[in-house]
């Protein structure tokens, strides 16, 4: 313990708690192509995220508290829903999931295994999911 740690406060040692979760960014509809080449590998998960809903942005915070898969169990990727929603439109055509927000996709071998939607989406039943 040096000097400057009893100088923390709670939230500070709660934040280096905290495992970033490992996004990759979608927001090109070609990278759907090297995502299902991906999920040939280990399974993806597509997080469909919009902005400006709360209930979204409470989903998306428990997901990532809750979080502790590798990247090599599995690769995410997280959508903004409205700035990609051309991207959003042919997920569901090329895989056959009706559109929500928020939505996990998981895609493995080129198809999809799972989704949830809203409160459903959960890091816990994910990592049963890709077990």
């Amino acid at each position: 313990m040096g000097f400057f740690d009893k100088f923390k406060t709670q939230r500070d040692i709660v934040k280096e708690e905290i495992v970033e979760v490992p996004w990759h960014i979608l927001n090109q509809l070609e990278q759907l192509e090297t995502l299902v080449e991906e999920s040939q590998q280990k399974p993806v998960a597509i997080f469909k995220h919009s902005t400006r809903c709360g209930i979204s942005r409470a989903v998306l915070k428990m997901f990532e508290r809750n979080y502790n898969l590798n990247e090599d169990q599995i690769k995410l990727y997280f959508l903004d829903l409205l700035e990609n929603r051309d991207i959003s439109n042919e997920i569901a055509n090329r895989f056959g999931v009706r559109h929500e927000s928020p939505q996990m996709i998981v895609i493995k071998n080129g198809t999809v295994i799972h989704h949830d939607s809203h409160h459903s989406i959960d890091a816990e039943h994910l990592k049963k999911i890709v077990a």
